[in-house]
């Protein structure tokens, strides 16, 4: 599925994140499902960013701002820009209380992280079949 090692490293990281949070999904870490979801679409669009525009991706957290260097190159991103926009928030929001109003422990919910894990599963799926092109 690979033609550059990097891009194959970014994935297997991606899909052992995405494992992780379901694992911490079962046991009642919600905000750490939500922050690890964010960090599988993290990774795996990084993965595409090198994959399909020969670079290295930019070192930043912004799933939106990785996403945008995708459509500049023609990728159409409409499909995933709303779970994209939702995941976005999570990569603060689900570690710091100043970030958070709160203790982000305390006010993720079971929904909220299914939430974030069902949207990191989506696009993860719509990268993959990228990747396969």
């Amino acid at each position: 599925m690979f033609i550059r090692h990097e891009a194959e490293e970014w994935w297997r990281e991606s899909r052992r994140d995405l494992e992780v949070a379901e694992k911490l999904l079962e046991h009642g870490y919600y905000n750490y499902t939500a922050f690890l979801s964010h960090q599988a679409v993290e990774k795996a669009l990084k993965a595409l960013i090198i994959e399909k525009l020969r670079i290295l991706p930019p070192k930043i957290h912004n799933l939106l701002e990785l996403a945008s260097a995708l459509h500049e190159e023609g990728i159409n991103i409409n499909e995933i820009l709303d779970d994209l926009k939702d995941l976005n928030l999570h990569y603060l929001t689900s570690r710091y209380p100043d970030a958070a109003n709160g203790m982000p422990s305390e006010i993720y919910s079971r929904r909220m992280a299914e939430g974030c894990l069902n949207m990191a599963r989506r696009v993860i799926e719509w990268i993959e079949k990228l990747l396969k092109t």
